[in-house]
């Protein structure tokens, strides 16, 4: 019998709950989920963003600070009621505070954790029990290429982006059973609303110099391998973190003087 490996991409009817909606890559990953047919409900803690890409995913919006246990109950409450069951959820949620480890207080500490690993902790020990019940499905998070490699004035943020891509692996252990796929990307430099505030067009031209692809992703080439890992296609995998980061993994940490001396300059 030969595999139909585009419907395996389908997820028509499946509830899934897309956390950090409103913008960027979440809601690049909406809208690709809701292509591939699936009901959306589109978390975010700015109302009128939630509400903004719900209405263009056909979804259901939801207001809700997900660092905090009683909203990510209140946004599984919703998912169940509106959606009847979760079948995947994605984790996009996270913010950097950068600079040096000398800078930290305290609170900048338990900022910096709790805005990318408390509520993906949160995700999986209240939303994995529901995806198991819907049936068995995958949950994703979006890590990232700190949280592999050093980078200047990332040390806290790297340290919990390398805490989730554990959680990730560890909580694909756990849940494996229970037919829960865990599974994380690491997106390296992403052109999201947020950064483009930042970096000018010139500046982002000389990143791309420094990657092997010759560019930044857009939140479009994040959202597709999201929508890969939700779907049946990668029905097989699970406790990964899948560099999507032009190349730059592969490179050698190398001065940028010996760079140009390789090259003949």
């Amino acid at each position: 019998m030969t595999t139909d490996f585009v419907s395996q991409l389908r997820l028509d009817q499946r509830g899934m709950v897309v956390l950090g909606a409103g913008q960027g890559i979440g809601a690049a990953t909406a809208r690709a989920l809701a292509q591939a047919g699936a009901r959306v409900l589109c978390v975010d803690r700015e109302a009128g963003l939630a509400e903004q890409i719900a209405r263009e995913v056909r979804g259901v919006s939801c207001a809700a600070d997900i660092t905090q246990r009683n909203e990510m109950e209140r946004v599984f409450a919703t998912a169940r009621e509106t959606l009847g069951g979760v079948r995947g959820i994605v984790d996009i949620v996270g913010m950097a505070k950068l600079g040096p480890l000398s800078s930290f207080s305290d609170a900048d500490y338990e900022w910096q954790f709790d805005v990318v690993l408390r509520h993906a902790f949160l995700a999986l020990q209240l939303g994995a029990p529901l995806v198991a019940q819907s049936g068995g499905g995958a949950i994703t998070f979006v890590g990232s290429i700190s949280g592999n490699a050093c980078l200047p004035n990332e040390v806290v943020y790297g340290a919990s982006k390398a805490a989730l891509h554990y959680l990730a692996r560890a909580a694909a252990l756990e849940f494996g059973a229970s037919g829960v796929r865990v599974n994380a990307v690491a997106p390296g430099f992403t052109r999201t609303p947020r950064l483009n505030q930042m970096i000018s067009d010139e500046r982002w031209a000389a990143i791309g110099e420094g990657i092997p692809l010759g560019r930044a992703a857009t939140p479009d080439e994040i959202a597709g391998p999201l929508l890969f890992l939700a779907s049946d296609l990668s029905a097989h995998i699970t406790g990964q973190v899948l560099a999507i980061d032009g190349g730059l993994g592969a490179m050698a940490a190398i001065p940028p003087a010996f760079v140009a001396t390789l090259k003949g300059k």
